[in-house]
């Protein structure tokens, strides 16, 4: 149970409901997240109505961003995030042994170049970002256009914000989320 009463969607403001809802469902099953939020009704206008507007975009492969997800969730130990996003990933071929043991990705049998460069990117920019090279770039570079770089630094660095929002106020994950990862009830 979170730290903080949930507003259920009924409660909200009508311009909010339409996210709210979205957000809730056709993210993932995020209504226990999306529900703490709702204290804040811009949070959800704006966080939620952004991820939503660039899960439809589709401007970087969704198989990075769900790397990069797990892999700060799991550099910060997010069971919440961890939960949500272990399934997503597997949704695009990564097997749950190789979700586990995704922070070991320089010789991850299950990642090719580019899985590993964003692993290894995500990690830096979770815990150093400061000391990142330009040579992480110009690999970057190789791969994506900026504004994908930039929105995949967007997406690692909110994650990490996620991360710590998520834990501070011990929301739980859903009970169809760890039934998707398979984690015991109360894992979050």
């Amino acid at each position: 149970m979170a730290r903080v009463k949930d507003i259920p969607p009924e409660a909200v403001a009508p311009d909010v409901k339409d996210t709210y809802l979205r957000f809730a469902g056709g993210y993932g099953p995020f209504r226990n997240q999306v529900g703490v939020f709702a204290h804040v009704p811009s949070s959800v206008r704006h966080l939620m109505g952004m991820l939503l507007e660039l899960r439809e975009q589709q401007n970087v492969p969704r198989r990075y961003i769900e790397l990069a997800i797990v892999a700060v969730s799991r550099l910060n130990e997010c069971h919440y995030c961890v939960a949500h996003h272990t399934p997503m990933l597997v949704v695009e071929g990564v097997t749950e042994a190789g979700v586990g043991n995704i922070l070991d990705y320089a010789d991850h049998p299950e990642f090719d170049d580019v899985d590993k460069l964003v692993v290894e990117y995500t990690v830096a920019v979770t815990n150093t970002p400061q000391r990142i090279r330009d040579r992480m770039f110009d690999r970057l570079r190789e791969h994506f256009t900026e504004a994908q770089i930039v929105e995949l630094t967007l997406r690692i660095a909110l994650c990490g914000f996620f991360n710590r929002f998520n834990d501070a106020l011990q929301i739980d994950a859903e009970p169809e989320a760890l039934a998707a990862a398979h984690l015991p009830s109360g894992a979050s």
